[in-house]
């Protein structure tokens, strides 16, 4: 592994953390939550028309950059560091690779080349505590983690020689604004059925989207209310789905652990800043051996997630699966950083005015979602075998 960046790397990270420090400063970022989209439309559309941040990761023959995981992790670690809400993650992350490894050639030429653009975004409808599940992070993606059964989830029947959908999926990550919806849904009447995924457009008769309030306001979910709604299949082997599944998750863990790294590390930078500022007993509270001590364990911590997750990022494409294990390691970085921040702001840290509390809830947020950490590192053992009993030699 060469750990070096090209310059066309560095190019992207220079870029995007300039147009960032512009373009989504605390205020810029709080009014566009108050939207009823939950990001900045313009803001957007300077990503995808200027970074083509959307196409990054989409091959050049469907309107895209050409580049690997790597390149998107990074543009994830610079748009993590400002809390940046845009529909990045749900479309070129979640959604954009499905289509491409399960789309037929005519939908790929139809459905790529606008999403590469931004013109088009999309969302993954999976119940949001399943997510995980779904994406084989925190275990086998084969149960009936699209829903419980008739009573529950998403089901899906053939009617006149198309499909028909009807079910509820509550936390989709950009699901009340998204144009396109990829829908998990059970092709049968009980759990364990055949689940796979179907392409719904947002202005479909018979679905009802409604925005969530969520712990994490930076990442915007809806409930999706679906009444016998026309749905077209995107894949009719629910193997080569659920394999699909499993290598986004392997490749969607990698690009957020980036992510969190950069959430983590503008939250430690801000944390040290402020102490340098703040004076307790007539010097700064950072001159104290007891602050920085604090400060250089989350330091310690944030850098060693950050190399996880760039090797991750590397791993995808070399056929090694540790996104799962870098997100982990991520996450619970992230958590202590904003942790130690909000402790160390003192009583600014704890109000609603600072901006402390929305790298904490980015945490907690993405642990509910992706996670938790522990589930994350346990399933990572278990595919390794890590603790199946082995013979010895003696």
């Amino acid at each position: 592994m060469d750990a070096s960046f090209t310059p066309e790397q560095d190019g992207i990270r220079r870029t995007l953390r300039e147009l960032l420090r512009r373009r989504c400063t605390p205020e810029q970022l709080r009014a566009a939550l108050d939207t009823p989209a939950g990001h900045d439309p313009a803001l957007w559309s300077a990503l995808a028309e200027q970074l083509g941040l959307p196409g990054l990761a989409l091959p050049e023959t469907y309107g895209g950059v050409g580049c690997s995981a790597t390149e998107l992790a990074l543009a994830a670690e610079e748009t993590g560091r400002a809390l940046a809400p845009s529909p990045l993650i749900p479309t070129a992350v979640l959604t954009a690779p499905l289509l491409l490894a399960l789309g037929t050639e005519t939908r790929r030429a139809e459905l790529l080349p606008r999403l590469a653009s931004g013109h088009l975004t999309a969302a993954l409808a999976v119940p949001g505590p399943r997510l995980a599940t779904a994406l084989a992070l925190t275990g086998d993606n084969t149960g009936d983690w699209a829903g419980g059964g008739r009573a529950g989830g998403v089901q899906a029947r053939r009617s006149d020689g198309g499909w028909r959908l009807y079910g509820e999926v509550d936390q989709v990550l950009d699901g009340h604004s998204a144009a396109l919806l990829v829908v998990a849904a059970h092709t049968g009447g009980f759990a364990r059925s055949r689940t796979l995924l179907f392409l719904v457009p947002g202005d479909a008769a018979g679905l009802t989207r409604v925005r969530q309030t969520a712990l994490d306001a930076t990442r915007p979910r809806a409930r999706v209310q679906l009444r016998d709604v026309s749905a077209e299949l995107l894949d009719d082997d629910p193997t080569r789905t659920l394999h699909a599944l499993a290598a986004l998750g392997d490749t969607a863990a990698a690009v957020l652990a980036a992510e969190a790294v950069g959430a983590a590390d503008r939250i430690l930078e801000r944390t040290v800043e402020h102490v340098g500022q703040r004076e307790q007993f007539g010097r700064p509270i950072g001159s104290f051996q007891a602050v920085k001590h604090r400060l250089a364990d989350v330091y310690v911590q944030v850098q060693a997630a950050r190399s996880a997750a760039y090797y991750a990022a590397w791993a995808t494409i070399h056929g090694e699966r540790v996104g799962g294990l870098a997100l982990a390691q991520a996450l619970e970085a992230l958590r202590t950083a904003a942790a130690e921040g909000i402790q160390l702001h003192g009583g600014l840290g704890f109000t609603w005015e600072h901006d402390a509390h929305l790298y904490f809830k980015r945490a907690a947020g993405d642990e509910l979602l992706f996670g938790p950490v522990h589930r994350l590192r346990a399933h990572a053992a278990e595919a390794a075998r890590l603790f199946e009993r082995a013979e010895v030699a003696v």
